[in-house]
């Protein structure tokens, strides 16, 4: 008996007016002159963050810094923290063609940027626009919620016995998870050839011994070379090391996950025949989450992750007019009568460990 073809996921076919008319209203309120200025500030924030991120890293050198483990690991906090920054502002934009319309640089700028973070910056690409942009929250099609043995983060997936406690074991795990990214996800995706929707995955061994040298020059950087070149010990900076990855991780996990999993958010499922109940528009607003979404700050901060449902939605346009378009779409979405999700930061993570607390209960 020939075994059934897995079906094909899509989008419901009719489309409603709202994208239509909603990216009229963004493209009569962006004029060519405001696009200008969109990402002349977006080159402002790279190098003010990058002046920064190297002022800290040099700042590991100065002896006043050395002389004070407080100081050292305050240093290495700030530094990770700053690294972040950078990829939430202008790696991601680069991905999306929106930090600069020079295609050459806005790859060095995104493959300088993540690997810096000691992630591989071709591997997490790969995952966010073939996977997760196209289908987010949707089961089998969305990398991000790949279904693991810790964590339950979708109401379709089977529920393991432990899972009960994951809102209450989830802020260790969310602790060590840049961690956990460098040294064992990356790895992990190497050895994977499925992927949610992404089949047949093939790595080059050039590409396999780059990555490892990736993650060596990356160690080097930040533990062999202070070392090396200074007075402190390596248990001195193992520990700065490990705290920065400590509060880089949790600032890292709970600013972008509650973009996604949160009580408000859906988990759209096909029909018998593959079809999602939205459009792909449609699709984009019940998935997201947004928190502060027209906030200056929270855009220079967070480059535009606040306002995620803008960046599902127009994903082509620079991080720093989302909070201008922002206004635009929670308008059309009440006229049409579609879900727009908007918290605070803390009702936001509220919400996330809410929604885990179902689902281990579930």
């Amino acid at each position: 008996m020939t075994p059934a073809k897995p079906l094909k996921i899509k989008f419901r076919k009719k489309s409603s007016l709202f994208y239509a008319e909603l990216k009229q209203d963004v493209a009569d309120l962006l004029d060519n002159e405001k696009l200008r200025l969109a990402k002349r500030e977006m080159l402002t924030k790279f190098a003010c963050y990058s002046l920064i991120y190297i002022t800290l890293y040099s700042g590991i050198y100065f002896p006043i810094i050395q002389s004070n483990l407080v100081f050292l690991i305050l240093i290495y906090i700030l530094f990770g923290l700053t690294g972040i920054l950078l990829a939430f502002n202008c790696a991601h934009d680069c991905i999306h063609g929106t930090f600069t319309d020079n295609k050459r640089i806005n790859s060095i700028v995104f493959y300088l940027v993540f690997n810096l973070q000691g992630v591989n910056s071709r591997l997490w690409q790969k995952r966010h626009i073939a996977s997760h942009h196209i289908f987010p929250n949707v089961d089998g099609c969305d990398a991000d919620i790949d279904d693991n043995p810790f964590m339950r983060l979708s109401p379709h997936h089977p529920l393991r016995r432990h899972q009960r406690y994951q809102h209450l074991y989830a802020p260790v795990l969310y602790a060590i998870y840049t961690l956990h990214w460098i040294f064992v996800k990356d790895f992990i995706y190497l050895r994977k050839k499925e992927l949610a929707n992404l089949k047949n995955q093939v790595y080059s061994f050039g590409f396999v011994s780059e990555v490892i040298l990736l993650k060596m020059m990356y160690l080097v950087l930040l533990v062999a070379l202070p070392v090396w070149l200074t007075p402190l010990t390596l248990s001195q900076v193992l520990l700065a090391f490990a705290v920065m990855h400590v509060v880089v991780s949790l600032f890292f996990v709970l600013t972008l996950i509650i973009s996604h999993l949160a009580m408000e958010t859906e988990f759209p499922k096909v029909d018998e025949n593959g079809e999602l109940p939205y459009d792909y528009y449609e699709h984009q607003l019940a998935v997201s989450l947004d928190y502060h979404p027209e906030s200056k700050w929270a855009n220079r901060i967070f480059g535009g992750f606040n306002s995620h449902t803008s960046h599902h939605l127009f994903p082509n346009l620079p991080h720093t007019v989302y909070n201008q378009i922002t206004p635009l779409i929670r308008e059309k979405a009440r006229v049409y009568n579609l879900p727009y999700n908007e918290r605070s930061i803390p009702a936001a993570i509220r919400s996330h460990f809410g929604y885990l607390k179902m689902l281990g209960r579930a």
